[in-house]
């Protein structure tokens, strides 16, 4: 695989990013090249202090970056040369077969709108992102990327979502959950009741009703949907969630000395459950429904979140995902029309 690395996108950027992608180098056998986008000199400051394999790594010149307050689409048409934008261009001129960027996630998704494109049948592309949960790596979909939905929508992110599980996670009928704040069929706004009986009239997906927001870190349901404002909302309260959970431990562990000796014998198990907790294991989320591979990474993503997106990146090309989507999507009569 040939991956152009968004290296100027992120908190870290360009150190964290630059040095993930090294160590992709280092331990993945399927990467070809690495296509380190962004301001050279930057980037270099980076480069001269590492030992790599330079027939691997190829520095692309852009001079400008998308910020997280820029707005996305402003931004995409006012700077033509920003590091986003040129990965994304990679992939579309077929240079490159993935972009990875921890950069704005806004400007990501319209990068690869204008970039890539949309698949056709999909009227609204969505973050994927998988989520820890005591069940494993679960579905959210969406994560962010859509705060305005109607039920068409919301059964295409199902849709998705299924077919990414079962193609990219090798999971056999996925089960699929509509979040909700109620179990009941009748709960809910309009628009989820709305969807319910969509959801459940398809014979294709493995609808298993509402779950509610207790169900999402149990792990009920592989793919979870909702829309972006909710999705994000999820997200961040969790990842919170387990950032206080794990800094309680270490209080109560510190209060005493009776307490640290029994912190020195539980230490392995913690250690596992903050690995099980750590979003950085995930490493990214793909766009779904857009016609390229394009993966997500949180914006404070340090190298290990990046080693861990390049292999999400991969994973989903090697699966044929696209290709799925393509087979599992028809354009509409409307669709149709505009193309001609």
């Amino acid at each position: 695989m040939k991956l152009a690395l968004d290296a100027m996108g992120g908190d870290h950027a360009p150190q964290e990013i630059v040095l993930g992608g090294l160590e992709a180098l280092k331990q993945y056998d399927f990467l070809e090249k690495i296509y380190l986008v962004g301001q050279r000199e930057a980037i270099e400051a980076v480069l001269n202090k590492q030992e790599f394999d330079h027939s691997k790594v190829e520095i692309v010149e852009a001079s400008e970056v998308i910020e997280m307050e820029d707005h996305p689409a402003n931004a995409y048409r006012r700077k033509k040369d920003a590091s986003i934008t040129v990965a994304t261009r990679l992939v579309k001129e077929k240079k490159a077969d993935a972009v990875v960027s921890a950069g704005s996630t806004g400007g990501q998704m319209v990068a690869a709108l204008f970039g890539l494109g949309r698949v056709k049948g999909v009227h609204r592309p969505a973050i994927g992102c998988i989520i820890p949960t005591y069940a494993g790596g679960k579905l959210l979909v969406d994560s962010g990327a859509n705060t305005n939905v109607d039920e068409n929508n919301l059964v295409e992110f199902a849709k998705m979502g299924s077919i990414y599980m079962h193609c990219v996670m090798g999971m056999d009928a996925p089960k699929v959950g509509l979040i909700n704040n109620g179990a009941e069929e009748t709960k809910g706004s309009e628009l989820t009741q709305a969807v319910y009986q969509l959801l459940k009239e398809m014979p294709e997906l493995n609808f298993i009703g509402n779950i509610e927001g207790r169900d999402v870190p149990a792990g009920k349901a592989d793919v979870m949907v909702c829309d972006g404002f909710t999705g994000n909302v999820v997200l961040k309260t969790m990842e919170g969630t387990a950032k206080v959970i794990m800094t309680m431990l270490q209080d109560e562990v510190m209060s005493s000395t009776k307490s640290k000796v029994g912190g020195m014998l539980l230490k392995p198990s913690l250690r596992k459950i903050k690995n099980r907790m750590d979003y950085a294991e995930y490493g990214g989320a793909p766009l779904l429904g857009v016609d390229g591979v394009s993966v997500v990474c949180h914006g404070s993503s340090k190298a290990r979140a990046i080693f861990k997106a390049i292999g999400v990146a991969n994973t989903c090309c090697e699966s044929g995902f696209i290709g799925q989507l393509k087979e599992n999507f028809q354009p509409s009569a409307k669709d149709k029309n505009i193309e001609e």
